[in-house]
């Protein structure tokens, strides 16, 4: 896979969030991005993967157009603060809702992956009770239980504890080889053992690191 964005730009109330973006991403990739809080990094993922509109520019993948040939990218995990979850829904049927929408995965898939993350799959608590790092395990699972290709993955170790973390970095170098993975984060070890390309990100303006 190929995915391309060229010459980005958006603005928000005045306020540049993306500057003249330009990426080539390929398969077999892990791309760390690193910056504080407000410097483009989640906004980023929201334009590549359309939950949000750009205002120029291109995003293509493998010669196709976002916005153009298709509305939302295809074949796409995200992990973002705040991700769609049901605060009142089970940690399985929050997966088995949103199942429904591309029917990919079978209920016994959803099982494997809610174990994978160290969750229960037939814990009955609603995810509003969950604790943090139990929240940001089932976010992570949502991001890669229909087998995405595609993976936009913003603080993905946050409020997890040591096993957790070990958990999330043995799953992306796994799915490294077939995937074009995007991390964001302010773990600094995550990105240094993960990432082949890091970007240094300020003012919505992004800078390979050499």
């Amino acid at each position: 896979m190929e995915f391309i964005a060229e010459n980005v730009n958006k603005t928000i109330d005045k306020k540049i969030i993306l500057n003249d973006v330009s990426l080539k991403l390929r398969s077999g990739m892990i791309y760390g991005f690193v910056g504080r809080n407000g410097s483009g990094k989640t906004m980023l993922f929201r334009a590549l993967s359309g939950l949000m509109s750009i205002d120029s520019g291109t995003v293509s993948l493998d010669g196709k157009v976002l916005h153009k040939d298709f509305d939302v990218l295809p074949e796409f995990g995200i992990m973002i603060e705040n991700a769609g979850l049901y605060p009142q829904l089970s940690g399985f049927d929050n997966l088995k809702r949103l199942s429904s929408i591309r029917k990919k995965a079978a209920d016994d898939t959803i099982r494997e992956y809610i174990r994978t993350v160290g969750l229960d799959p037939d814990d009955k608590k609603p995810f509003r009770k969950y604790s943090l790092g139990m929240k940001q395990r089932l976010v992570f699972a949502q991001a890669i239980f229909e087998d995405q290709k595609i993976l936009m993955l913003d603080e993905p170790t946050n409020a997890m504890d040591d096993s957790g973390v070990q958990m999330v970095r043995d799953i992306l170098l796994e799915r490294k080889k077939d995937s074009i993975i995007l991390i964001a984060s302010h773990n600094h070890e995550d990105i240094d053992l993960l990432a082949d390309e890091k970007y240094r990100v300020s003012n919505g303006q992004f800078i390979k690191e050499e």
